[in-house]
């Protein structure tokens, strides 16, 4: 089951169950669409795999198995470029 983690690794953008805009990894690395599009080359930085939109859990199975929330942040200098932002 995935795990549904809450932000963007890159940018630690929130990204809720529901959103539309998360991206993963074969191995659940999580980003937003815009860094994927953007620093990450549509790359992850992690395995080198590619990124497909993340599936959306029916509110009804949130209950049952919720998501993480457990934050994940990649040390990529890009990346800290971007949540040092204002």
């Amino acid at each position: 089951m995935l795990e549904l983690r809450p932000n963007c690794e890159c940018c630690d953008r929130d990204l809720p169950p529901s959103s539309p805009d998360a991206r993963i990894c074969t191995y659940e690395c999580t980003f937003c669409a815009d860094c994927v599009a953007g620093p990450l080359g549509g790359r992850c930085p992690n395995c080198g795999g590619e990124f497909t939109a993340r599936p959306v859990r029916p509110e009804a199975m949130l209950a049952k198995h919720p998501a993480s929330t457990t934050r994940v942040l990649a040390t990529r200098a890009d990346c800290a470029s971007l949540r040092d932002r204002p």
